[in-house]
């Protein structure tokens, strides 16, 4: 495999580049590599890469060496397709910028009360981080100031098109100052997208990553040609076969999302649904259940599912089996980092004529297989999950930190660090995953006790 170079090679600020040691980061990705230099220089690019190839730091490390923290103006602009990856890619932001206190990141999406937004961006606010519409609405209402607004993204703007969002995001970039460097990132590059950069960039430089080392060397694709009544039992298989601690099951309908939860929650199987017709805090909590490991299986739609940032997903199983271009978004999110990944398709033979787009699109020859003995399958299916999810009711904005979360379980309580899992500090609010063979012992020496000198709030996270 080519050695890729290392991240201090690049001409970055000592802070920026101590943020990303501490992260543990040493090597570029391909899409940094080729993205980061020639933003630096201030050079408009369209990215064309899949998901996981390191995209956000990618535009994100030259964002931060932009920022004026002297200048408490909005400066940088990140256009995302849904609630979920705002939130995911602020997150990350964030990450690169905790060298700098003063800098403040504020996402602005839908799902949420507008006022909070509208005094977060009062106080001031470098970076935005948000959806079309509710972008949209805060220009509208005049409670956002473009004038100093010189960086510019489009994350996954193939998908925010095919999401309808055409005419929102060109009010947008002609909102913007004349003068600015503008990004566009996408996993394809359609003329929609083509024609979007002729009119609204200056000489882009255009970066294409056939491939991330990921999906090269860690996904393992498999095509299981069956019929529709096969599709549950040929799941149950896979999932008592490999064993994954986290799957996430892809189905094009939100209907079959929810009836397909339902019935492996009945079967015994550690699962969640996850749909557009949720209300947005119940999504939320889905996905925190989920990322921290408290959940196994995870069954949505494509939408639904954007933004979600699983480090360790075993497993992706399409069991609809979707376009090509959503394929290769949704295999993306396994294998990452160098482990191996598994990405299963569940193909009828009158789809089969689809497998001919997909294989184009991944670069390689896929085949499909015949359907296994699904005869071994027990009657009886055990897939509990081994990690609980703890809401603790302090947050950023409390000045709560993971180490603060992580002492009181180690330290004042004694629990191993080995029993704990995933901490996820929010606002105004944290969650800790902790296992569940200690939780109930867990629980109550955190309601009895205190974290950082505080008596908290601490409850069992419930998908109900």
């Amino acid at each position: 495999m080519e050695k890729r170079p290392p991240f201090s090679s690049l001409p970055l600020s000592a802070d920026l580049l101590q943020v990303i040691a501490d992260l543990g980061l040493t090597t570029l990705t391909q899409i940094q590599e080729e993205s980061i230099p020639p933003l630096l220089a201030g050079k408009d690019l369209v990215g064309q890469s899949k998901t996981g190839s390191g995209k956000t730091f990618a535009f994100g490390i030259p964002m931060i060496e932009r920022i004026d923290l002297s200048a408490p103006r909005l400066q940088a602009l990140v256009l995302c397709p849904t609630r979920e990856l705002c939130t995911q890619v602020a997150r990350e932001i964030r990450k690169l910028g905790r060298r700098h206190p003063s800098m403040k990141v504020v996402a602005l999406v839908g799902g949420e009360p507008i006022r909070n937004q509208l005094v977060s961006l009062e106080r001031g606010a470098h970076i935005a981080v948000g959806t079309p519409g509710r972008i949209l609405d805060h220009l509208r209402r005049g409670s956002l100031n473009f004038d100093s607004t010189n960086y510019v993204v489009l994350d996954e703007a193939d998908r925010m098109l095919d999401m309808g969002f055409q005419e929102e995001m060109e009010e947008i970039l002609a909102a913007l100052p004349e003068q600015r460097q503008t990004l566009f990132f996408s996993a394809t590059f359609p003329d929609s997208i083509e024609a979007m950069s002729e009119r609204y960039q200056k000489k882009p430089i255009f970066v294409k990553v056939e491939n991330t080392e990921e999906a090269q060397v860690s996904i393992e694709q498999t095509f299981y040609s069956c019929e529709a009544d096969d599709k549950y039992s040929l799941l149950l298989w896979l999932l008592t076969q490999n064993q994954p601690e986290s799957t996430i099951v892809f189905c094009n309908l939100k209907v079959t999302v929810a009836e397909l939860a339902e019935s492996l929650e009945a079967e015994g199987v550690s699962a969640a649904a996850l749909h557009g017709d949720l209300e947005q805090q119940d999504r939320d909590r889905v996905m925190a259940i989920f990322r921290n490991g408290s959940v196994r299986v995870l069954v949505a739609t494509d939408v639904a599912a954007r933004g979600i940032d699983v480090a360790d997903l075993d497993m992706v199983v399409n069991f609809d089996v979707p376009k090509p271009d959503i394929y290769v978004h949704r295999i993306g999110r396994t294998g990452r980092a160098g482990k191996s990944g598994l990405a299963v398709t569940f193909m009828e033979d009158k789809e089969k004529y689809k497998l001919k787009g997909i294989s184009e699109a991944c670069g390689k020859d896929l085949k499909t297989e015949s359907l296994p003995d699904l005869s071994e399958l027990s009657d009886s299916i055990e897939f509990p999950a081994r990690m609980a999810t703890l809401y603790i009711s302090a947050g950023r904005k409390d000045k709560m930190r993971p180490g603060d979360i992580l002492g009181a379980l180690t330290g004042e309580a004694g629990f191993a660090a080995k029993d704990i899992g995933k901490i996820e500090i929010l606002d105004r609010f944290s969650f800790v995953a902790v296992s569940t063979e200690i939780l109930q012992e867990a629980l109550k020496k955190l309601q009895n006790g205190k974290i950082k000198g505080r008596k908290l709030r601490v409850e069992l996270m419930r998908l109900n």
